[in-house]
């Protein structure tokens, strides 16, 4: 009987450097590598740029709600606790001093790539993305289909902000360095929710590179020891690293009970409604004890914020041994689904209540749907405009649009492909009140004119 492949942690944790293979820092210090690599987002203009990209709700007003920033930083902060815990979960299995010493990094490896997750994200959620892939899929651009390879249509027609995050991150920009971020292996690594190429998206069509980095993608998931699937014709798809499920469990808990709250704060959701769905979390001895703490405040947004905290805590908990108990089926790549999709049915079950609930009164409520309406016409009509000036750069209006778009975009590459990518590069790299200015302006709804 032959015995499957399996992933090793001391593999799977390295701290070699994307584009710096040959090269390696040896300063002194107590801060990792994988420490730089949260350091290095932190002082970034990418993730500068996620405090103006809408997480859910509208973000201008006098209430407080989440962005792409806030979402991120929470995303790091629960998915350090968790691997704090998968940690210390893990050294009781593990004997080996040196498998217990690459373990040591994984808190610090889950933070980075979790602060990491939504770089690629265009404005205006998710509802940028569609519009990007409609405008390919039944759009203008329909028309670039003959002169691309399936690969490169599907990289359009299926654009994943998770893929372009992947790019951002790797992609040797003009005028930057050779590797981008020059990130380490194990952190670009952990960030690849769907370890395979466009062509072979999901039905959400959901993929985790694209054909420009495939190679790059290739390079890092083989340094790592990823297990590569068969797949015919050529095409790329690995079993997922390991530490992606946690980063991918720190978002799934972040998003959900952190929109929830947002909507009790926005009044689109009462505090009837919410205590009791938040409740629901915990069995009847800690419900009891949540229950006589919240009567000792007045504000029903404190309440909310305690419960939002505690169901923070008992999830992180779930997670972790989930993933510790399932620790051999996840380096063998054969575990199935997400690890929120296999914790205990209580907290299983709730979380899907509240799943179902957002979808029912907070994805359908009207100021996200008309943010989804205005950011897809702005998405379309910049897409429009760009795609344009770099496919007809001799026109006089290409010329004046080209001017204005930023050295480091590759709008004047000598293919098809790569000069589209540079128009998804700019775009997806807005802010949402960048992406309404140019528009406006473009329009000449910002025109100044003096008497």
């Amino acid at each position: 009987m032959t015995t499957p492949p399996k992933m090793s942690w001391q593999r799977l944790i390295t701290d070699k450097r994307f584009g710096l293979e040959h090269y390696h820092d040896t300063k002194p210090g107590i801060r990792s590598d994988f420490r730089r690599d949260f350091d290095r987002l932190v002082f970034s203009s990418p993730f500068r740029r996620l405090q103006n990209k809408t997480q859910v709700f509208p973000l201008p007003g006098s209430i407080f709600v989440h962005n792409r920033l806030t979402h991120s930083l929470e995303v790091a902060s629960v998915g350090r606790s968790l691997a704090d815990e998968v940690v210390n979960g893990l050294r009781a299995r593990h004997e080996s001093e040196e498998v217990r010493r690459s373990l040591t990094d994984i808190p610090d490896i889950v933070a980075a790539a979790c602060l990491a997750h939504d770089l690629g994200n265009p404005p205006f959620g998710h509802s940028g993305e569609r519009a990007i892939s409609a405008y390919f899929s039944e759009g203008e651009g329909a028309k670039f289909r003959c002169q691309l390879t399936e690969e490169e249509w599907a990289d359009l027609t299926h654009f994943e902000g998770n893929a372009n995050a992947f790019r951002l991150l790797t992609h040797q920009f003009k005028g930057r360095r050779p590797g981008g971020f020059a990130m380490t292996y194990s952190t670009l690594a952990s960030i690849v929710k769907y370890p395979f190429e466009a062509s072979l998206a999901t039905a959400k069509g959901k993929s985790g590179f694209f054909t420009a980095e495939k190679e790059d993608f290739i390079r890092v998931a083989d340094e790592v020891g990823m297990i590569r699937l068969d797949v015919e014709d050529g095409k790329v798809r690995y079993a997922r690293h390991p530490l992606v499920y946690l980063v991918e469990a720190a978002d799934d808990i972040c998003y959900m009970i952190m929109d929830i709250e947002d909507a009790h704060k926005l009044g689109i959701l009462s505090t009837e409604e919410v205590i009791p769905l938040f409740l629901s979390f915990f069995d009847e001895a800690r419900r009891a004890h949540l229950e006589r703490v919240m009567q000792m405040v007045d504000d029903p947004h404190e309440k909310i914020s305690y419960l939002r905290s505690s169901i923070i805590g008992i999830l992180v908990q779930r997670c972790a041994e989930t993933f510790v108990e399932n620790e051999d089926a996840i380096l063998e790549g054969t575990f199935k689904g997400t690890l929120m999709e296999r914790i205990p049915e209580r907290e299983r079950k709730a979380y899907k209540e509240c799943e179902a609930l957002s979808w029912r009164k907070l994805y359908s409520a009207p100021d996200v749907v008309d943010l989804e309406l205005a950011g897809t016409r702005i998405i379309s009509f910049l897409m429009h405009e760009l795609v344009k000036a770099v496919t007809e750069p001799s026109l006089n209006y290409s010329q004046l649009l080209l001017a204005r778009i930023p050295s480091q975009y590759e709008t004047d590459a000598p293919t098809l492909y790569r000069r589209l990518l540079g128009v998804l590069d700019h775009i997806s790299g807005m802010t949402d009140v960048y992406a309404l200015d140019l528009y406006r302006r473009l329009n000449g709804m910002s025109l100044k004119i003096e008497n």
